[in-house]
């Protein structure tokens, strides 16, 4: 990003101060691409959090419409991948060869990082699903309709929804 003679700490405080002036945490290069993107191919975890929480786009899109996500998955970074997640970062974007970065993980051979964004794309998957809500404490058995129940410190019990006596009923 930027050479300087000094040591790192030096470098990093020439950089804060250049991005505290500015806008220029999001500024971008002839390619498009911003410090953070920068960053997350480098697989430099701690200043992508950094530029991040002094205002980094995490969707940024270079001029080959990939996101800092993107880079960190093309290079193998999961650290990266888990700070863009942290910072709410779209993992369903494609870019201009409509890949995610899910599909360019595996394409490189990052099988980790592979496997952590499809988890975190079935698990979004589900919790967009809705569910219908019922009073707290209690959810509706979707096979047998009976209500499931369970109090601090009990066991669960199938409650039939015909049953008027309390008894525990089960269908097996």
């Amino acid at each position: 990003m930027f050479l300087l003679d000094f040591d790192s700490q030096s470098q990093m405080d020439c950089v804060s101060n250049l991005f505290e002036c500015g806008d220029a945490v999001n500024y971008s290069n002839d390619m498009g691409q911003s410090p953070a993107h920068l960053a997350a191919w480098g697989g430099q975890a701690f200043r992508l959090l950094w530029l991040l929480t002094t205002g980094a786009d995490a969707n940024q899109q270079d001029i080959n419409g990939e996101t800092p996500v993107h880079k960190a998955a093309k290079s193998g970074s999961l650290e990266c991948i888990t700070v863009l997640v942290a910072s709410n970062a779209k993992l369903g974007l494609c870019n201009q060869e409509g890949r995610t970065a899910e599909d360019l993980a595996w394409l490189n051979g990052f099988e980790e990082c592979g496997r952590f964004l499809k988890t975190l794309r079935k698990t979004r998957l589900l919790l967009s699903i809705k569910m219908p809500v019922r009073a707290a404490g209690t959810a509706e058995c979707r096979q047998t309709g009976a209500q499931n129940r369970k109090v601090a410190g009990q066991k669960r019990e199938l409650v039939a929804s015909g049953t008027n006596d309390g008894k525990r009923t089960r269908d097996w």
